[in-house]
């Protein structure tokens, strides 16, 4: 089939029946006309007409070496650096159209899939079937063009002790029966983001295991149906209001329900899962198979467009409120600038300093991506500062778009900018309030900051990580000189 239509995503939506906690009800049946789920999912299904449209089609698609079918340019196995690039044209163009505000748009877990599904060394110290099951797995979801959620980590219950501790191992998701035909999960996960409009869950090694006998019923990698007997997502409630585009111009689009994701004795088949009882290969599951490479070149690419769009929203509010000329406002612009190109650098050096690897595949520079992921999620927690400092008690003044239709004449007069109408200047400090204190720019700070977990344990693994004895070896030169 190769890429789909958003109407074809839209169908295929409203023909799954999952099961969906939200607000007090359950609902399994035509999502695309549920309030909760309907702007997010139109949302998607304009990402998959874009594949369509000739102005991106070519960035966003290539040739199946399958079918020949087009499919989705986040598919293409990187064997060299033109395919890099190729690849991060493709996510640019999706993360410019959200302005970077969409955190798991298909290309994020396809990434995972291009890079485990080539990493059959990495699959052979368990077993070759495992390597072969996410190989024609990968095909499956890049022929189908399907759009795949994940889950993370154990429910916050006990954080003191091991997911496989809490409750004498009962809370966490774990392996409870063994079949010949596959497994039986039960359990509780969390987070899955966009859940309710996913086509497949791809349930993915996280938390580090600590190897122990105990560890292998919570040691696995499995793809499972979203209406799957036996799933059931817990969503929490939305961030948008049910505010119009123009008074919730953000939220209105952008917000990507999160759930936690309860398995009930869901049954996986064999064929879906990739690997079983290995604590030692679930812990290097990202950083051996170059999952981790791929999707971080996703997420530092996605999030260049969100640090343009802050500065450009920055930029366009001093202009037209008058206040680019004071020095302590171009400071903040210059900080922002910043923050632009230097998310531009990383991810270019990160390609500059690709290399194959064993598997022949041309891979990012891991330790360059490792510095921007932890730089970006304590850096973008200034972009909501800043733009609430440029607006100050301006964004506690905004009448609604209904309330032009009773006092435009008022609203023209003493809400106009030096370049914008009272209109147009409402209109642009609605998008400011939706970017830096509604509940919605709330949640992206938060997930902007724990993207890749707890920032300070990620300090301490770039740390460990990190060979650093060249430079140390440097100091003890320097100390040993004597000219």
């Amino acid at each position: 089939m190769g890429i789909r239509t958003g109407r074809q995503f839209l169908d295929k939506l409203d023909s799954m029946t999952p099961h969906l906690v939200i607000d007090g009800e359950v609902v399994s049946r035509n999502l695309t006309e549920h309030p909760a789920f309907k702007e997010l999912a139109l949302t998607y299904a304009k990402l998959f007409d874009m594949q369509h449209d000739p102005k991106y089609q070519d960035a966003l698609t290539y040739a199946s070496p399958t079918s020949g079918n087009l499919v989705n340019a986040s598919f293409l196995v990187p064997r060299s650096a033109e395919d890099l690039k190729k690849r991060r044209a493709a996510t640019a163009t999706w993360a410019e159209y959200s302005n970077g505000f969409l955190g798991r748009t298909g290309d994020y877990m396809n990434s995972a899939l291009t890079a485990l599904s080539t990493a059959k060394k990495f699959f052979e110290k368990a077993d070759p079937k495992f390597g072969q099951r996410i190989e024609a797995y990968y095909e499956y979801a890049r022929e189908n063009d399907l759009l795949a959620t994940h889950t993370l980590i154990p429910p916050q219950v006990n954080r003191s002790v091991s997911g496989s501790e809490q409750l004498g191992g009962q809370l966490t998701a774990r392996i409870v029966e063994e079949r010949d035909g596959g497994i039986v999960i039960s359990g509780a996960r969390m987070l899955a983001t966009i859940a309710p409009i996913a086509d497949e869950l791809l349930v993915f090694p996280s938390t580090v295991l600590r190897g122990t006998p105990e560890d292998e019923p919570f040691s696995f990698a499995f793809a499972i149906q979203n209406d799957a007997p036996g799933l059931r997502y817990l969503c929490r409630t939305g961030l948008h209001n049910g505010g119009n585009k123009h008074d919730e111009p953000l939220a209105s689009r952008f917000d990507e329900i999160d759930a936690v994701v309860v398995f009930d004795d869901v049954f996986v088949p064999a064929e879906r899962v990739f690997m079983q009882g290995r604590p030692d290969l679930c812990n290097a599951w990202y950083q051996e198979t170059g999952a981790g490479a791929l999707m971080t070149h996703q997420v530092v690419t996605r999030t260049i467009a969100k640090s343009e769009f802050f500065l450009g929203l920055a930029s366009e509010i001093a202009g037209t409120i008058g206040i680019d000329g004071f020095q302590h406002i171009q400071e903040d612009l210059a900080e922002l600038i910043r923050y632009v190109e230097l998310g531009k650098a990383l991810v270019t050096a990160s390609e500059a300093l690709a290399a194959p690897s064993e598997d022949g595949v041309f891979l990012p520079h891991w330790e360059t991506l490792n510095a921007a992921r932890n730089w970006y999620p304590k850096a973008s927690q200034r972009f909501p500062e800043i733009i609430r400092k440029f607006c100050a008690s301006g964004l506690m003044a905004l009448p609604g778009q209904a309330d032009l239709e009773v006092a435009r004449d008022d609203i023209e007069m003493y809400l106009q900018g030096k370049s914008l109408t009272g209109p147009e200047r409402i209109r642009l400090f609605k998008l400011a309030y939706d970017a830096s204190i509604t509940g919605f720019s709330g949640r992206q700070a938060l997930y902007e900051y724990f993207f890749f977990g707890d920032p300070v344990r990620m300090a301490g693994a770039l740390v460990n990580s990190y060979d650093r004895e060249p430079v140390r070896a440097r100091i003890r030169e320097f100390l040993a000189r004597e000219d």
